[in-house]
């Protein structure tokens, strides 16, 4: 079993910056590949990114590429979501989630989830 709990969310204008971290105790975080997935008001839940187990493969969607990065650290068994220019339309609850089968765009990639952190973005 792994938990996962997020934070960082909150309040941002179109502009600035949030960056969302997403903790996993235990020593087996480095097993694990990463995501980050979003759900705004109405709508399904959405792909925002991945990280493999060591950090050197990433996929982000042309939706938020060149505004969202996704890092991890598995000294501190942490994986974040850095949120640079945010749009009004990223305003979500962002889940992370951890798999092992490889990094995956589908829900169905990651066995555990956290319960969310919710991001609001005002112009």
């Amino acid at each position: 079993q792994v938990q996962l709990v997020e934070s960082g969310g909150g309040l941002v204008q179109t502009g600035g910056s949030l960056r969302l971290s997403c903790a996993a105790p235990g020593r087996t975080f480095g097993n694990y590949d990463m995501g980050w997935f979003r759900q705004g008001p109405g709508k399904e839940r959405e792909f925002v990114a991945t990280i493999s187990t060591t950090g050197t493969t990433t996929a982000i969607p042309d939706s938020v590429k060149g505004r969202f990065t996704i890092s991890r650290n598995n000294t501190k068994n942490t994986v974040y979501l850095q949120k640079d220019s945010p749009k009004v339309e990223d305003t979500a609850v962002y889940h992370c989630a951890a798999g092992q089968r490889g990094i995956g765009l589908l829900s169905r990639s990651y066995d555990y989830w956290g319960q969310g952190t919710q991001v609001t973005v005002s112009s």
